[in-house]
């Protein structure tokens, strides 16, 4: 299986695989085009335009088919919940047992989960080659011992949350089996995963994770809680957001993909729907690539918000808060020493085989560590990002142990100054480095004006800030610009509109003159 870091580390890319509920003839209908270049996320409202992945390209890196979320309603197993009392209907096969509140699917099928078990489980025991789909209508499952739903082996199982319903997973505080190979998450699955409709789930981790797939994981869809105790949402060979709104509450980890071991897995893709996660430890994380290409991911609590050893900022958005790195691109600095553009505290640097790239899409990052951090190199050709990073000298807005290049994109990024980076001399677009004699408060409107009086930048500070990189298209290489504190501003914070009026100047800057101590009218 490939990493998908060759055809994702630089363009933009966008599968609108939006899926919606069973019809009335027990089809999953498609709610967005998969080949146009504009698509709207039936499950999340979202749109947005980007260079489309085949369908065809996903299924060959994934475990993804959307033939598997097509059956005929006629073929259904019914299977009702009840404490003591689960009944089985149109099992002709016989593939569904019932031994007290214990609910064994052993076969490839369709199968309508409804009612309620107040502690009790779902097995799926079925053969290597078989396709298991799990339809949760109305679905309430608690376990006081274990997992109330385990996919002990299949070929792949099919969770589907049918249309205008509500369901429920919640295991137990500490399981009765705690070996090795235990499950160890409210929704486990030792084969691949697909999560799918549009109803709702809630899933309560008391003693682990949340949800745990112990191969791949794709969320086609639907609208998911989890709160778990540990990780949040775990795809170990690779973990992909296509539709969908997740909300994942976590005491370590919010989502991630975790395979340390097989060349080219551990990896996870953002590629339409809403991932919003409040995470103990790292917000987003993968082991080999971390792509963000479509849909909207937000990281409102984390000490890391989005670590891999390749970050890949393609398209949709992408907002994080972290206690520490706001964006780490790292795993052990090892390889090659390269001399990056150094704003503060420069010098030599081991750079390994670590990378961010950000080709298009909004990144925001709001970091009491480093705000944009690569222990290898970082490259920026297109999006916007903006950092709010550190107040304190330790940490810097930028840190890039090798080079920064920025060929296009606009960068602004606002934190302390004492190891403030700026771009190196690789980089085809300009910029300019403003340090302060002093830091400057929340709220404080910074802004840029060419020779002409005209303004090019807008930023309004969201925290102290001592020192503002700012890069982009509007910026001339040697040109002289004029600094002002105040005047209007259409945002809040970050980057936005405004005007001079009442603004005070506070001296100019070069374009592309890099300095550590440079302020405004420093020379």
């Amino acid at each position: 299986m490939k990493s998908l870091r060759t055809y994702l580390s630089v363009t933009a890319l966008a599968l609108a695989v939006g899926l919606a509920g069973c019809s009335a003839a027990g089809t999953a209908s498609t709610g967005t085009s998969i080949t146009g270049g504009t698509s709207t996320s039936a499950a999340s409202g979202s749109s947005g335009t980007a260079e489309a992945v085949s369908l065809d390209t996903l299924s060959a890196d994934t475990h993804y088919d959307a033939d598997d979320l097509t059956w005929d309603a006629a073929s259904e197993v019914a299977v009702t919940l009840a404490d003591g009392a689960s009944t089985v209907t149109s099992d002709s096969s016989g593939a569904v047992k019932v031994d007290g509140d214990t609910v064994t699917i052993s076969a490839a099928g369709t199968y309508r989960l409804s009612g309620s078990l107040t502690d009790g489980r779902v097995v799926v025991a079925a053969g290597e080659e078989d396709v298991v789909r799990i339809i949760l209508d109305g679905a309430d499952v608690t376990s006081s011992t274990g997992s109330p739903l385990v996919v002990q082996s299949a070929n792949e199982a099919i969770v589907f949350l049918a249309e205008g319903t509500s369901n429920t997973l919640a295991d137990a505080a500490s399981y009765t089996d705690q070996g090795d190979d235990a499950p160890n998450a409210a929704l486990y699955s030792m084969a691949d995963l697909t999560i799918a409709g549009t109803g709702s789930l809630t899933v309560d981790g008391n003693y682990n994770d949340g949800i745990s797939a112990k191969d791949g994981l794709v969320l086609a869809a639907g609208n998911v809680a989890v709160d778990a105790k540990d990780d949040g949402i775990v795809g170990k060979d690779y973990a992909v957001l296509l539709d969908g709104a997740y909300q994942v509450t976590a005491g370590d980890d919010g989502f991630k993909s975790d395979n340390e071991e097989d060349e080219g897995r551990g990896w996870v893709l953002i590629n339409g729907g809403t991932l919003t996660v409040s995470a103990g430890d790292d917000g987003i994380k993968a082991f080999n690539t971390l792509t963000v290409a479509a849909g909207s991911a937000t990281v409102k609590e984390s000490e890391e918000g989005l670590e891999a050893q390749h970050i890949v900022i393609s398209g949709g958005t992408a907002s994080v808060t972290s206690n520490d790195d706001g964006v780490n691109a790292s795993g052990g600095s090892t390889g090659t020493t390269s001399q990056g553009g150094m704003g503060g505290g420069g010098g030599e640097m081991a750079a390994g085989d670590y990378t961010v790239e950000i080709s298009g899409g909004s990144l925001t990052i709001n970091s009491q560590g480093d705000g944009l951090d690569s222990n290898g190199s970082a490259t920026i050709t297109g999006g916007t990002v903006v950092v709010n990073g550190p107040t304190n000298d330790g940490n810097g807005a930028l840190d890039v142990n090798g080079e920064l290049v920025v060929n296009g994109g606009t960068v602004a990024a606002a934190g302390s100054s004492g190891m403030a980076v700026t771009p190196g001399t690789s980089s085809a677009q300009s910029g300019v480095q403003l340090t302060f004699g002093s830091a400057l408060p929340a709220g404080t409107t910074i802004q840029l004006a060419d020779s002409g009086g005209a303004v090019v930048a807008t930023f309004v500070t969201s925290k102290q800030a001592a020192s503002l990189v700012y890069s982009s298209a509007a910026i001339t290489a040697g040109e002289e610009y004029t600094v002002y504190t105040g005047g209007t501003a259409k945002v809040t914070a970050g980057l936005g509109e405004g005007t001079l009026d009442g603004a005070q100047e506070q001296g100019t800057v070069t374009a592309g003159e890099y300095t550590a101590a440079r302020g405004p009218g420093g020379r």
